[in-house]
Protein backbone atom coordinates (compact mmCIF):
# COMPACT_ATOMS: atom_id res chain seq x y z
CA UNK A 1 0.00 0.00 0.00
CA UNK A 2 1.24 3.49 -0.82
CA UNK A 3 1.76 6.02 1.97
CA UNK A 4 -0.26 8.88 0.38
CA UNK A 5 0.81 11.71 2.66
CA UNK A 6 -1.51 14.24 1.02
CA UNK A 7 -4.72 12.35 1.81
CA UNK A 8 -3.60 11.68 5.38
CA UNK A 9 -1.95 15.03 6.21
CA UNK A 10 -4.66 16.04 8.68
CA UNK A 11 -4.32 12.71 10.51
CA UNK A 12 -0.61 13.31 11.19
CA UNK A 13 0.50 14.90 14.43
CA UNK A 14 2.03 18.38 14.33
CA UNK A 15 5.40 16.83 15.24
CA UNK A 16 5.24 14.42 12.29
CA UNK A 17 4.18 17.17 9.87
CA UNK A 18 7.02 19.31 11.21
CA UNK A 19 9.54 16.52 10.62
CA UNK A 20 8.31 16.01 7.06
CA UNK A 21 8.46 19.72 6.19
CA UNK A 22 11.90 20.02 7.80
CA UNK A 23 13.10 17.12 5.61
CA UNK A 24 11.41 17.76 2.23
CA UNK A 25 14.24 16.08 0.31
CA UNK A 26 13.84 12.78 2.15
CA UNK A 27 12.97 10.25 -0.56
CA UNK A 28 12.95 7.26 1.80
CA UNK A 29 11.37 7.53 5.24
CA UNK A 30 13.41 6.04 8.06
CA UNK A 31 11.84 3.03 9.74
CA UNK A 32 11.00 5.00 12.91
CA UNK A 33 9.18 7.71 10.94
CA UNK A 34 7.31 5.10 8.87
CA UNK A 35 6.19 3.44 12.11
CA UNK A 36 5.02 6.76 13.60
CA UNK A 37 2.99 7.50 10.47
CA UNK A 38 1.54 3.99 10.62
CA UNK A 39 0.48 4.53 14.25
CA UNK A 40 -1.09 7.91 13.44
CA UNK A 41 -2.93 6.88 10.27
CA UNK A 42 -3.36 3.12 10.48
CA UNK A 43 -1.77 2.76 7.05
CA UNK A 44 0.69 -0.09 6.62
CA UNK A 45 2.79 1.10 3.70
CA UNK A 46 4.94 -1.04 1.44
CA UNK A 47 8.45 -1.10 2.85
CA UNK A 48 11.83 -2.48 1.91
CA UNK A 49 13.81 -5.14 3.76
CA UNK A 50 14.95 -2.47 6.27
CA UNK A 51 11.35 -1.33 6.99
CA UNK A 52 11.99 1.93 5.19
CA UNK A 53 9.28 3.45 3.00
CA UNK A 54 9.90 5.15 -0.33
CA UNK A 55 7.78 8.23 -0.93
CA UNK A 56 5.96 8.60 -4.23
CA UNK A 57 6.70 11.56 -6.51
CA UNK A 58 3.27 12.93 -5.57
CA UNK A 59 4.07 12.75 -1.84
CA UNK A 60 7.44 14.42 -2.42
CA UNK A 61 5.82 17.27 -4.37
CA UNK A 62 3.16 17.72 -1.69
CA UNK A 63 5.70 17.77 1.15
CA UNK A 64 7.94 20.24 -0.72
CA UNK A 65 4.95 22.52 -1.35
CA UNK A 66 4.04 22.38 2.35
CA UNK A 67 7.66 23.09 3.32
CA UNK A 68 7.85 26.09 0.99
CA UNK A 69 4.60 27.46 2.39
CA UNK A 70 5.47 26.86 6.02
CA UNK A 71 6.15 29.87 8.17
CA UNK A 72 9.52 29.42 9.86
CA UNK A 73 10.41 31.15 13.13
CA UNK A 74 13.25 33.66 12.85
Amino acid sequence: MQMNIRENWDRLSPATRHWLTDNPGCVVLPRTMAEIIHQETGITPDSDQHSQVSLSPEDLSFIRAKAEGAVRPK
